[in-house]
């Protein structure tokens, strides 16, 4: 898998600029099609892998794929991972190496199906000046090309490179549990890949950083898997070779994990209507019990969580 993934975001990278509009970003549509006509995933619906939109007079792309499931009546599960670029930047880690890891699960699920039919979505126009706005690659599939109910969106932002903070090197964060009482199931279930961490946490530390943002705001359960911004976001140097490719494939195992389970769960809600204090603070201390001793913070109620997020947003700068 290591190799693949190194080669598709190599690909993805190598035209230096995905910005909507662009030459790169037509070729980064183009390569991802390529692969999954390659892979023998079946395009979505009627329309095939090209769902088009025009805003504003400006031309936009969504891609969309469908592995099978066991059970095709059910709503499906999304994996999620937006392909443009904010300006002229590589974007290795914002966001190809998220479509490699969507391109491997998909394989993955191709060869061993879920409970769920599973979609496969590369949103454009998720990065400014777009974000947030009718525009946004997701806020028009949610509201203009989705036909069906959504069970959960799984969507990855930032999922390539080691947390830049000591002893955190390989954490990745997951909000949008509190979403639902049956993403914590999915979550325990799912349990810890060997060489990732998943940490849960609530989204309202962070505020909406990427395509679930439609799903959260309608009331749908979701979740956000991220390493966190680090020194070349939004950058000319967010280049594939620093990249940890090891880490993106236990990310990738870890999140075909959570999709079979999630794809178990009912999700009846209530939405946003449980504590999962006890589960964020096993998995902190798991992850990060030394770092939060060395801040007098001994992981015990929802106000030291509230304290050590306050200390990693200011790290992360968000």
């Amino acid at each position: 898998m290591i190799e693949q993934l190194r080669e598709d975001v190599a690909a993805l990278a190598e035209p230096g600029t995905r910005e909507v509009g662009s030459t790169g970003h037509e070729e980064a549509r183009r390569y991802l099609i390529e692969r999954l006509e390659s892979l023998g995933v079946p395009g979505y619906g009627d329309q095939g892998y090209e769902w088009p939109y025009e805003v504003g007079g400006q031309p936009f792309v969504n891609v969309f794929a469908q592995v099978p499931g066991r059970d095709a009546a059910a709503s499906p599960v999304l994996i999620a991972a937006h392909y443009d670029t904010c300006g002229a930047q590589p974007g290795a880690d914002d966001n190809a190496a998220a479509m490699a890891i969507a391109l491997a699960v998909g394989e993955r699920l191709l060869a061993e199906p879920a409970e769920r039919r599973v979609i496969l979505a590369f949103f454009d126009a998720e990065e400014p000046p777009y974000y947030l706005s009718p525009a946004m690659g997701s806020v028009h599939f949610y509201e203009n090309q989705r036909t069906e109910d959504i069970h959960c969106p799984l969507v990855m932002d930032l999922v390539g490179h080691d947390v830049p903070i000591p002893g955190l090197a390989n954490v990745m964060f997951l909000t949008g549990m509190e979403s639902d009482p049956g993403l914590a199931e999915a979550v325990k279930r799912a349990g810890h890949s060997e060489g990732i961490q998943a940490v849960p946490t609530l989204n309202r530390y962070i505020g909406d950083q990427s395509d679930y943002y439609i799903f959260r705001v309608n009331r749908r359960p979701y979740l956000f898997l991220t390493c966190a911004r680090w020194e070349h976001y939004h950058a000319p140097t967010d280049t594939p070779e620093k990249l940890n490719y090891e880490k993106m494939v236990h990310i990738a195992e870890y999140l075909e994990t959570l999709v079979r389970e999630t794809a178990r769960q009912p999700l009846e809600g209530p939405f946003e209507g449980y504590d999962t204090t006890p589960l964020e603070l096993e998995r902190l201390r798991s992850a990060a019990g030394p770092i939060a001793e060395a801040f007098g913070l001994p992981l015990e109620s929802r106000e030291d969580i509230d304290r050590i997020a306050e200390v990693l947003k200011a790290q992360f700068r968000l």
